[in-house]
């Protein structure tokens, strides 16, 4: 695998923060080669080294925009092949601290399609760009570097079953191998500072599993989700909405250490126990067809590289590598496809990218945002540790003020979402007409209908999956 004429970028990691930068690096390379333990070219299922194939995954507004920029045409081919589409705001049923919020459409597309299929999708665009190469099946070792080992210069790697090691030449390696990256070690190894990493324990739980509902009930109606966002009153929560080939897509959750069972009868009584009982009734009217999946997220986590001051050249590090959100507000895919967007800026004149100043444009254009919104609600629980400043305190007491506004008005739930799905910057919620409204619809409390559960009909004659009373679980503290 040694260098061939041209120059040649190398990818470390196939998911989708690799996929986005083998699209961009493309342009500026005249080889890319994607190196993963996986096998990757045609598959539509789970993958063996993906741990969170089973569960829900899902991609902000903005991350809808930037695939679409990245890939023309690719939306509505999803749409094409049965994908569920809808609007984040819209048509996307949310409940917050119980209370349903005021739908309007704000321009916010929401996919609904799971991880194995998007993955799919993503790679077959990005396997027709001629200069991209798959390297399958192979474990990724170690990088290669120059003498001084101030240049990174390829990667070591190893095909499965095998026990000789190879290397791949490279101007530029792109470490997109997630939460699990060794960069860390490796720049320890050539004797660089390893990056500060932030944590916070959350104590995350979730169970994801797939149902077919049954002919004759529907308990979305006109909508394409129905989400209810965890609180520090009750700290439990869903995403549950229309996936491809007819079938719906539940992930239910717990936060510090108050997880949902996998046991049928024992999931039907969480989800009894959630303050809305929408997804409850809806999945009495519907069939498993599948096993019920746990996975446990134990702390975020941001590896902080822009505040190294040395960096070895040829090197560079991108997605949940960098940084791992609370999977419940879906911010990791899309933060990906926005570090894509950096990483093109940098990719200029056929030079190679500064690291300094390409980490210290990742954290301003696409990592701090997403971050502080999610430290932001993770504090608004109790039991999660951390600083409360001044300005958390505040945020989060506003934030309560717009989703309780938000159930009067519509409108606000849209801004709410455009910022929520990454399309504008939180400051634009603090405009003072905006804010002065928030605060007027919000002085009364919610409104009456929203505090109504919702009832959805069933056509005669169909019966309930599920027509027992499942054990109600206490209510979370």
């Amino acid at each position: 695998m040694g260098q061939e004429a041209g120059t040649r970028a190398v990818v470390l990691g196939g998911s989708i923060a690799g996929l986005f930068a083998a699209r961009v690096l493309a342009d500026a390379y005249d080889e890319v080669q994607i190196v993963d333990r996986d096998k990757l070219v045609g598959v539509k299922g789970v993958r063996r080294f993906c741990p969170q194939s089973h569960q829900a995954n899902g991609l902000l507004a903005r991350g809808v925009q930037v695939m679409e920029e990245l890939f023309p045409g690719l939306t509505q081919e999803m749409i094409d092949n049965g994908v569920p589409t809808g609007d984040l705001s819209g048509s996307c049923r949310w409940y917050a601290r119980g209370n349903r919020l005021k739908q309007q459409h704000a321009g916010l597309t929401t996919l609904g399609v799971v991880r194995p299929m998007f993955e799919y999708f993503i790679r077959e665009r990005v396997q027709q760009i001629p200069n991209v190469k798959f390297i399958e099946e192979h474990d990724i070792l170690g990088l290669t570097t120059s003498a001084d080992k101030s240049q990174v210069t390829g990667a070591r790697v190893q095909k499965r079953g095998t026990d000789t090691d190879e290397v791949i030449d490279a101007d530029l390696v792109v470490d997109a191998t997630g939460r699990g990256s060794r960069t860390p070690v490796w720049l320890e190894q050539l004797g660089y500072e390893k990056p500060f990493e932030e944590r916070k324990k959350i104590d995350l739980g979730y169970v994801t599993q797939h149902f077919r509902l049954r002919e004759g009930a529907n308990g979305f109606v006109n909508d394409v989700a129905i989400n209810q966002i965890a609180h520090d009153v009750a700290p439990r929560g869903n995403v549950f909405f229309l996936v491809e080939d007819g079938k719906v897509e539940l992930t239910t959750y717990g936060i510090l250490g108050d997880h949902p069972p996998t046991e049928y009868n024992a999931l039907m009584g969480w989800l009894k126990a959630l303050p809305v009982k929408d997804v409850y009734n809806t999945l009495r009217y519907a069939d498993p067809v599948d096993k019920a999946m746990p996975f446990k997220f134990p702390t975020t986590l941001r590896r902080h590289y822009q505040k190294l001051r040395r960096f070895p050249e040829g090197l560079l590090v991108t997605g949940d590598a960098v940084t791992t959100f609370n999977p419940v507000y879906a911010q990791g895919m899309s933060v990906a496809a926005l570090c894509a967007l950096v990483l093109r800026q940098h990719l200029h004149s056929g030079a190679a990218p500064v690291p300094q100043d390409y980490f210290r444009d990742l954290a301003t254009d696409a990592i701090d945002q997403a971050w502080e919104m999610t430290n932001q609600i993770d504090l608004s629980l109790p039991g999660v540790e951390g600083e409360r400043t001044f300005k958390v305190k505040m945020g989060n007491w506003f934030l309560r003020r717009v989703q309780i506004a938000a159930t009067r008005d519509g409108s606000i739930t849209a801004e709410y979402f455009k910022t929520a799905g990454l399309v504008q910057k939180p400051e634009a919620m603090m405009r003072p007409g905006f804010a002065l409204k928030v605060l007027w619809k919000s002085l009364f409390g919610p409104s009456k209908e929203s505090r109504v559960q919702f009832e959805f009909p069933v056509a005669e004659g169909v019966e309930p999956a599920f027509g027992g009373e499942a054990a109600e679980l206490p209510k979370a503290a």
